[in-house]
C-alpha cells in the first residue's frame, strides 16, 4: 500500500527493495558487510545486505561528508539490523538507497 504518490509505506526487507526503483522507501535488513572507499571520490561507506559484496541485494551509501551526522560508527555494524529510508535507485545495477541524515537511519 502507499502512502503519498511515491512513498511505500511500512518496510520493505533487502530482497524486496529492487521492485521499488524511484520510490521512497524504509528497507531494513541484517548488515552482511562493511566498504569504507577512502580512495574513492566522495569517500562513501557502504553497508551491504542480503548478502556481502559482490553478491549483495542492496546497499546503504553513505558519502564520507554526511558520515558524522548519522552519529553511529558505520565500522560497527555487521551482523546488526539497521533501516534506511529515502529514495531507492541503482548503483551497479543493484539497488540502494543514499542517507544523508540521522533521521533517515536506524539501528534495531
Amino acid at each position: 500500500a502507499q502512502a503519498g504518490a511515491n512513498r511505500i509505506r511500512g518496510e520493505l526487507n533487502p530482497a524486496q527493495a529492487g521492485e521499488f526503483i524511484g520510490r521512497e522507501a524504509t528497507v531494513c535488513g541484517t548488515v552482511d558487510g562493511f566498504r569504507f572507499a577512502e580512495n574513492a571520490e566522495g569517500q562513501p561507506t557502504f553497508l551491504f545486505m542480503g548478502g556481502n559484496f559482490p553478491a549483495h541485494r542492496f546497499s546503504v551509501r553513505v558519502w564520507g561528508r554526511d558520515r558524522a551526522a548519522l552519529n553511529v560508527a558505520l565500522d560497527t555494524l555487521a551482523g546488526k539490523v539497521v533501516c534506511a529510508s529515502g529514495e531507492i535507485r541503482t548503483a551497479n545495477g543493484r539497488p540502494e538507497i543514499v542517507v544523508r541524515r540521522a533521521r533517515d537511519f536506524q539501528v534495531k
